[in-house]
């Protein structure tokens, strides 16, 4: 799909702005590995589920820093080339258990009992894939936590100077509160 816009911004059809980003997670989503794979929403969690292979970083993206990211984009989009690329830094997890830590950080903030960090069972996702096509697609993506993928934000920030980024503690406690997962509010 690229590729023919990319087509159609050079014969002038159209213009594109494409933004690249991590695994997004924000308040109310539930559609992305946060909510949907490490943590359950409307508990807190008294385990976290970390997908990366052990000490393999990952990339993470804010969906308000994202939304954020696109508003400001389109706002210079005359100055913009007719197709034009960009990179969100977002949160590196760098080790995969970064992210894991800060949610027990927030959980035990809030008057939590601190979560235990657990690995996510792939060997369960395996077992199920056969009968689920989700499944399946999880396992072909599962890549991306077995080895470090990181994109970098240098032409975005050429661009607009800098990057929208929220401080990640502020982001996932926002993002669990949103999602029933703070003492008091599951």
């Amino acid at each position: 799909m690229e590729k023919r816009l990319q087509e159609a911004s050079e014969r002038g059809n159209v213009r594109v702005i494409v933004v690249r980003a991590g695994d997004f997670f924000g308040p109310g989503a539930r559609n992305n590995w946060l909510s949907q794979g490490m943590i359950r929403p409307g508990e807190v969690p008294a385990e976290i589920r970390l997908p990366s292979a052990s000490g393999v970083g990952h990339q993470f993206a804010y969906l308000p820093d994202v939304a954020a990211t696109m508003i400001a984009l389109l706002d210079i989009r005359d100055q913009l080339p007719p197709f034009a690329t960009y990179h969100m830094a977002g949160y590196w997890d760098r080790d995969g258990a970064e992210i894991g830590r800060a949610i027990q950080r927030i959980v035990e903030s809030h008057g939590g009992k601190k979560p235990k960090l657990k690995a996510f069972p792939w060997w369960l996702i395996r077992l199920a894939a056969p009968f689920n096509e989700t499944l399946r697609e999880m396992m072909e993506m599962r890549y991306l936590w077995q080895r470090a993928v990181r994109m970098e934000n240098q032409q975005l920030r050429n661009v607009l100077g800098t990057e929208p980024n929220t401080p990640l503690e502020t982001a996932l406690a926002c993002t669990l509160n949103s999602l029933g997962c703070l003492p008091g509010r599951a």
